[in-house]
């Protein structure tokens, strides 16, 4: 597993061990990040179930200003905090150890928003479209934010909140990839 291109391009980086997570392979990071933009001017990234930490740091390295990678496991926020010791930027990255919803809760009360979000929890069906209307309701999404769903390709992720755009969803081998845009607009 490596950082595919940016800054921080080739760079290799370190993943939890176990099968407590599923990191996302470099062929789907690769393709996910061809759709979404290749390259970012500025924003912050929230990676919400982060494992290894690699999609917000692929995402910093692409030109996020910055990334908040959270885990709820010990040994995740171990290799979180290694792989980013290898970009030499730490400032850049916020470390937390704490489940979804209470994150949401702790990030609302700073009054942060963002533009990207990645939400690929380790199993199945981890209420990904309730942590969507969470983030919602606490007002933490900028207007054209990118939420970013990793599911197995049997998962639907689905939402009836009109401010969620599903606009585009792909499956690769036991992956899929569904991706909402937070629109404001009436639709």
């Amino acid at each position: 597993m490596r950082v595919i291109s940016g800054e921080y391009g080739g760079r290799p980086l370190k993943s939890v061990k176990g099968n407590s997570t599923r990191p996302t392979t470099d062929k789907i990071k690769e393709s996910l990040f061809q759709v979404i933009g290749p390259y970012f001017d500025g924003g912050k990234a929230l990676d919400l179930f982060a494992g290894s930490g690699a999609l917000g740091i692929e995402a910093v390295s692409r030109g996020m200003d910055e990334a908040y990678l959270i885990d709820m496991n010990p040994q995740a926020i171990a290799v979180i905090r290694e792989n980013i010791k290898m970009t030499k930027e730490e400032s850049k990255f916020t470390v937390m150890k704490s489940k979804d919803k209470s994150a949401i809760s702790q990030l609302s009360s700073k009054e942060i928003k963002f533009d990207l979000v990645f939400l690929d929890p380790p199993y199945a069906d981890q209420g990904i479209t309730s942590v969507m209307q969470d983030l919602i309701k606490n007002d933490l999404l900028n207007d054209g934010a990118i939420i970013v769903c990793e599911t197995d390709k049997f998962s639907e992720v689905i939402s009836d909140n009109p401010q969620l755009i599903l606009f585009k969803e792909k499956i690769y081998g036991q992956t899929k990839l569904s991706l909402f845009e937070r629109t404001l607009q009436d639709v």
